[in-house]
């Protein structure tokens, strides 16, 4: 093959190209991401694998010589609904919609030790059914085998190899023919057609761009793991999201027992769904009932807690807020929220103080969502509401009493949807009564629940049936 070198600078936040360096990038208006890498052209030859001259953009690959695609009306599209590799992992089924679609490519992202690849390795091992290819390049064997000795699931058919080079992976890959192929992690692998360092723009776009080729052809699904940047995004550039089919956020504080896997994009399902697991000794516990773990550290007899109901996908989880309201001790108050959106903070104190009453300029004002999650439901808001009243007031209120609904810059109490479901499950968790938005009691029939449901209009009124 005839090669060319040529230098060209990418950004290292969107991977746009260049051919000379530029302070700020013009696509994502970044300052000092360029950076220089040599390229190295090749002319192929037929039945190579190499990036078209058309398919640079996309990212795509084409196996040269092959026949070329044709327009065809989208009526006479050969289409037939293939099912979906369930795993026995439903914590995973449930986000990614009901199990892992095949040719599908699946991105999970996350912090330094939360757990990516010991997720990736359970459900690996659970697959009894399917033969699996976990790929490495940042462990060996005996590590990947010492961690899968503690994973309770078990599977003959899960092969393990140690590569690196793309082109060594896919002629193993063509030997064995899996059924579900693991990526661990897209970062560490490198394309014999770039000269350039595992992990660097080019290898990163170009090593994911061929797995998806390859998925895509074969109808195998592919499991990546990608690192992180210290903002918290993708590292690498931001077409990789836009390549893969689903990208996978994995949460939670290492120095806490509790993870969270949402969904950031899934081209097969909704992108609001939430799996929680449990870090133990012998890996990922799944938890089925997060309300109750989120909820079984409470003490009666508390202000500053009350007990708000959210959606998470089509799961309705019950979460505790607590908050802390004292006279501030310098000039400027603080405002400070763990796990709820610092700004609607400040638009629920301004609503408090001036549709109710409440003086809460003077004083320092910290919110938390207990259990690590970040609620965006503006369901919660009413529950906010009545846990600043009640820290603020030194008045606990009953630990048996939760409460859905959205708070309005009127001091309104505004409905939200899926009402039936959050009292659903408040009932099950043993709660006795529920407030809501008065103009949520459409199409409730009140005597067939066992709890009490109160709806209100205004925080003013809410305020007076609970705390006078």
């Amino acid at each position: 093959m005839a090669k060319k070198i040529k230098t060209a600078y990418f950004c290292q936040n969107c991977g746009f190209e260049s051919p000379k360096w530029q302070g700020k990038c013009p696509t994502c208006n970044e300052w000092n991401t360029f950076v220089e890498e040599l390229q190295k052209e090749e002319t192929p030859k037929k039945g190579d694998w190499k990036m078209s001259s058309t398919a640079t953009k996309s990212g795509g690959y084409v196996n040269v010589g092959a026949e070329t695609a044709k327009p065809t009306k989208i009526t006479e599209v050969k289409y037939e609904k293939e099912a979906r590799i369930i795993t026995q992992d439903e914590e995973l089924n449930r986000v990614l919609g009901g199990g892992i679609v095949p040719g599908s490519v699946v991105m999970i992202g996350g912090e330094p030790g939360i757990g990516k690849s010991t997720l990736m390795l359970q459900i690996a091992l659970s697959l009894n059914n399917k033969q699996v290819l976990y790929v490495s390049g940042e462990e060996s064997g005996q590590q990947i085998r010492q961690r899968a000795e503690r994973i309770p699931f078990s599977s003959e058919e899960t092969y393990v190899l140690t590569e690196t080079d793309t082109s060594k992976i896919f002629a193993h890959v063509e030997t064995m023919t899996p059924d579900v192929m693991v990526i661990d992690s897209i970062q560490t692998l490198v394309s014999p057609f770039l000269e350039q360092a595992a992990g660097s723009v080019s290898q990163v776009k170009e090593c994911a761009a061929e797995l998806i080729r390859f998925a895509k052809d074969t109808g195998t699904p592919v499991l990546m793991i990608g690192h992180i940047t210290k903002e918290g995004s993708l590292a690498g550039p931001k077409v990789l999201e836009h390549m893969v089919d689903t990208v996978l956020q994995f949460e939670g504080d290492r120095h806490m027992s509790y993870r969270i896997l949402r969904t950031a994009k899934n081209r097969f399902g909704s992108t609001s769904e939430l799996g929680i697991y449990e870090m133990i000794a012998s890996g990922l516990r799944q938890v089925s009932n997060p309300s109750e773990i989120l909820l079984s550290q409470r003490d009666d007899g508390l202000s500053g807690i009350a007990i708000g109901t959210v959606m998470e996908g089509n799961r309705p989880l019950l979460v505790e807020i607590q908050s802390l309201v004292t006279p501030s001790v310098y000039g400027n108050p603080q405002r400070s929220s763990t796990g709820f959106d610092a700004k609607r903070l400040n638009m629920l104190l301004a609503v408090l103080e001036k549709r109710s009453g409440y003086k809460l300029n003077f004083s320092d004002v910290f919110i938390n969502i207990t259990g690590g999650l970040r609620v965006e439901d503006p369901a919660i808001d009413l529950a906010v509401v009545v846990s600043l009243i009640s820290s603020f007031e030194d008045i606990a209120v009953e630990s048996t009493t939760c409460f859905a609904a959205e708070v309005g810059l009127g001091g309104e109490v505004r409905a939200v949807s899926r009402i039936e479901n959050r009292i659903s499950e408040a009932e099950k968790l043993g709660f006795k009564e529920m407030f809501i938005s008065k103009y949520n009691t459409k199409g409730i029939d009140f005597t067939k629940l066992k709890m009490k449901v109160i709806p209100v209009g205004t925080v003013a009124e809410l305020a007076e049936k609970l705390f006078t």
